[in-house]
């Protein structure tokens, strides 16, 4: 089995003509709710082997924070082709992980993270997993995280409508 963690990165300052994108800091409730993530995915037993994430400077704040409330202890990489990246490409670098990982966080952006939460995950089989994508229909918000099962042994294996939706959780709902 993989699993695989999509961690949208916390909330951030609004763009402007004095900011570039890329360079965007976390807000003081972005510095909040990163931790609750990392403290949720610790207590819940979702640990990453290994976290992937953007380098945009939100995604590497968040990872900073989400890793420190995790222990610290997964190595993390930093891929400039995770930036603002499609669906497709974020699946691609999923894919190329090495098998020895069970677990992968990957950090990101939408609408990247949300198209491939939703397309990643099975027809729902239970009301429970019915709820859950139906929240990521809805929304996928800044530090919201989906957490999907896949009945793998390879990485590259993983195809979409394949994902059993095993947890969405937004900052809100902790």
């Amino acid at each position: 089995m993989k699993r695989l963690l999509l961690l949208r990165h916390a909330k951030t300052e609004p763009g402007g003509a004095d900011l570039e994108d890329h360079n965007r800091a976390l807000l003081p409730r972005g510095r909040e709710d990163a931790p609750k993530l990392g403290r949720y995915i610790r207590d819940n037993g979702f640990v990453p082997d290994f976290i992937l994430s953007s380098t945009a400077r939100r995604t590497v704040e968040t990872v900073d924070l989400v890793a420190d409330a995790l222990g610290g202890n997964s190595p993390v990489d930093f891929l400039e082709r995770l930036y603002l990246a499609e669906p497709e490409a974020i699946l691609d670098v999923v894919r190329d992980v090495a098998d020895t990982f069970g677990t992968l966080l990957v950090v990101g952006h939408n609408p990247g993270l949300e198209r491939l939460a939703s397309g990643l995950a099975r027809e729902p089989v239970k009301r429970r997993e019915r709820d859950r994508f139906d929240l990521i229909e809805e929304k996928f918000p800044t530090a919201a995280l989906a957490v999907l099962d896949f009945d793998v042994d390879h990485w590259r294996d993983i195809l979409p409508g394949e994902g059993k939706l095993k947890d969405f959780v937004r900052p809100r709902d902790l």
